[in-house]
């Protein structure tokens, strides 16, 4: 760290003017971030990003600017941060950091809404308004998908009637090539009916695909579900417990309505007040991809498409499930709905509303590698990097050793383990696991396939797996 000063790169956004009258921004308060480091005309550049999604807007800072995040907390004014930072850099720095550097660095982080105050709650309380206003979520991720996929076909110059007009016949096609390589050769390419439940992950499609196929493809010959129920993790959401979605999904392949019969019958059975907790945090469906991913795949193997073009999109119901290593079950903070009473209104009202119900997990396991705070690198082979071979190892031996107790149906049992050994690589869904496998109850799990997908310089490694409830 040369000096500490946070301004902004030339391609950053314009600088914003400060305002000494401001009260938040006198003793400004970050919200949850996330920082993105990259190289900008040969120069470190930090972007910091708002970690909840609520805010599109980035600010682009030197990575000295990371020495003053820390005392944005609300409680110091800025002449205090000034001395704080700078007796927390004096040996480190060769300039201190000056009071005029902050004032522009805070006006920065209040246009961009990264701290608390009347700006943040202007724009949270437009995308709450908008998100109550529309009775289906728009595509996000599998639009931009689909989109890439047609512009590789059209290349640069590709119209946005192009992406409209061959989108669905792109996503539709890839889809089936994947369905094709994972299960042309496999000794039981399809379901004889359709099972309780799936396990498949919410890997971005480049990564995850194969899993995906392996789970969908096998379900392209069975009777269609009267509903699709799936159980996604919530990334970015301030929800502490269970929360759930009031909206149908959007992407290019078409409109997977709300079972509102299903959700007006949960409430029932959840009564008001776990019912108003449920649905508190809605919000956080905005922009969360674990439900996203799976509604294109339900459409394309289970909605209208060659030979069905009359055949209705099933009905979903999403909900995102928080991590019952944490208290057990038991929201974060108390206020929230926890797994348990969500299981037990769920599995009633699946009974009740009869018919075909098909649960979706969409789970990720391990994330290991230093992009997700590990020392070592995972590349290379065992002469090269033998630490990162262990490593890589370590994590594929662990997931199966959890994924074990998924296939013997054992939820309970994969909590404890997971608390004893405090979740060492960091699954981020055993709570869509065991809601689950506790909500449909199977005879029998049936793991499909594992895979670990890794960068080609070790820094990161996601796995997941593909399986079956029946």
């Amino acid at each position: 760290m040369t000096d500490t000063n946070p301004q902004p790169s030339p391609q950053g956004r314009h600088i914003a003017t400060f305002d000494p009258s401001a009260p938040h921004q006198q003793r400004p308060r970050l919200r949850p971030i996330r920082g993105f480091g990259f190289m900008q005309e040969g120069k470190p550049v930090l972007g910091l990003a708002d970690a909840r999604q609520i805010s599109e807007k980035v600010v682009f800072t030197t990575p000295a600017a990371q020495a003053i995040l820390p005392f944005l907390t609300g409680e110091h004014d800025l002449d205090v941060i000034v001395a704080k930072v700078n007796e927390a850099v004096k040996d480190k720095v060769k300039e201190p950091l000056g009071r005029n550097v902050l004032e522009v660095f805070v006006a920065q982080l209040d246009d961009a809404a990264l701290i608390e105050g009347p700006n943040f709650e202007a724009l949270l309380k437009k995308v709450r308004e908008d998100f109550d206003s529309q009775s289906i979520l728009p595509p996000s991720v599998t639009a931009n998908f689909a989109d890439a996929l047609v512009q590789q076909e059209f290349g640069e110059g590709t119209t946005e009637e192009q992406k409209a007009e061959h989108g669905a016949r792109k996503l539709r096609a890839i889809f089936d090539e994947w369905i094709k390589q994972s299960l042309d050769k496999a000794p039981d390419p399809s379901f004889d009916a359709l099972p309780r439940a799936i396990v498949a992950p919410h890997l971005d499609y480049g990564r995850g695909w194969m899993n995906y196929a392996h789970a969908y493809g096998r379900m392209r010959v069975v009777d269609p579900p009267d509903r699709v129920i799936i159980l996604g993790t919530n990334h970015f959401g301030s929800g502490t417990g269970v929360t759930g979605s009031d909206k149908g999904y959007q992407t290019p392949l078409g409109t997977s309505p709300l079972d509102e019969a299903f959700v007006a019958s949960l409430k029932k059975n959840l009564g008001a007040d776990y019912s108003e907790r449920l649905f508190r945090d809605r919000y956080d469906h905005e922009r969360e991809h674990s439900i996203e991913l799976h509604v294109a795949w339900v459409q394309h193997v289970f909605g209208p498409g060659p030979g069905a073009e009359d055949r209705p999109n099933v009905p979903v119901f999403a909900a995102l499930v928080h991590d019952p290593v944490v208290r057990g079950g038991d929201s974060y903070d108390g206020s929230g709905l926890s797994i348990q009473p969500f299981i037990d209104a769920l599995r009633a009202t699946i009974d009740q509303a009869g018919g075909r119900t098909l649960v979706v997990a969409s789970a990720d396991l391990s994330h290991v590698g230093p992009q997700f705070g590990d020392r070592v690198a995972l590349h290379g082979e065992e002469s090269e990097n033998p630490q990162g071979v262990e490593a890589r190892n370590k994590a594929i031996h662990h997931d199966r050793a959890m994924l074990e107790m998924v296939r013997q149906n054992k939820p309970d049992d994969l909590v404890a383990a997971m608390a004893w050994q405090k979740n060492p690589t960091r699954w981020c869904s055993v709570g869509n696991l065991v809601a689950t496998l506790k909500t449909v109850q199977p005879d029998e799990v049936r793991l499909l396939h594992y895979a670990a997908a890794m960068d080609p310089q070790g820094m990161g490694m996601v796995s997941s797996c593909a399986a079956a409830m029946f």
